[in-house]
């Protein structure tokens, strides 16, 4: 056996992680929910998104998923996390990550405007929430999209759905998503 310090983990075997907390807002309409991250199922995804916290970007409704807001940014990882803790499925409260190459994202049918134009970028990173059931991540252009689950909102979702629901209908020009430590 080696003499080295044990890791911090091996030293408490019965320890729990920390849990980490997110605030997600949709900023202009002053509402937000709170979110666990999911650091048991999803580590290096939430390790990722922690270490960049505070994020925020113009926020869009999906199209082809149904109940999902969400902002596109630019790569903050040093490196994209793998796929763990996968979904096509996503259910209320799931905040999902997803990598697109400029490719996937450069067609008109998304409806993107210059100002989100992410073309000439090799990746662009979509952080969602879903906040109704009867979710499908299944894409015309592209196929089934699985997403990773790194956080589940544990206050406020009732709040955010009826936004969110607003957003639908009267659209998102001016909404940003924001993601923060809370």
């Amino acid at each position: 056996m080696s003499s080295a310090t044990p890791h911090p983990i091996s030293q408490h075997p019965t320890a729990r992680p920390v849990e980490r907390f997110v605030t997600v807002s949709l900023d202009r309409r002053g509402v937000s929910c709170t979110a666990r991250l999911l650091t048991e199922k999803a580590p290096l995804t939430c390790a990722a998104v922690w270490e960049a916290l505070p994020l925020s970007g113009d926020v869009y409704h999906a199209k082809y998923a149904r109940n999902e807001i969400y902002a596109l940014l630019s790569p903050f990882a040093d490196r994209e996390p793998p796929l763990e803790n996968p979904t096509v499925t996503p259910i209320p409260g799931d905040l999902c990550y997803f990598t697109f190459s400029e490719t996937q994202l450069n067609t008109g049918s998304y409806g993107y405007e210059s100002a989100a134009d992410h073309r000439g970028r090799p990746t662009v990173v979509d952080l969602a929430l879903f906040y109704e059931r009867n979710n499908l991540l299944i894409n015309g252009d592209q196929g089934w999209v699985p997403g990773i689950v790194w956080g589940a909102v544990v206050d406020g979702l009732d709040r955010m759905a009826d936004a969110c629901q607003d957003l639908w209908r009267s659209g998102a020009r001016g909404e940003t998503l924001s993601f923060a430590r809370a």
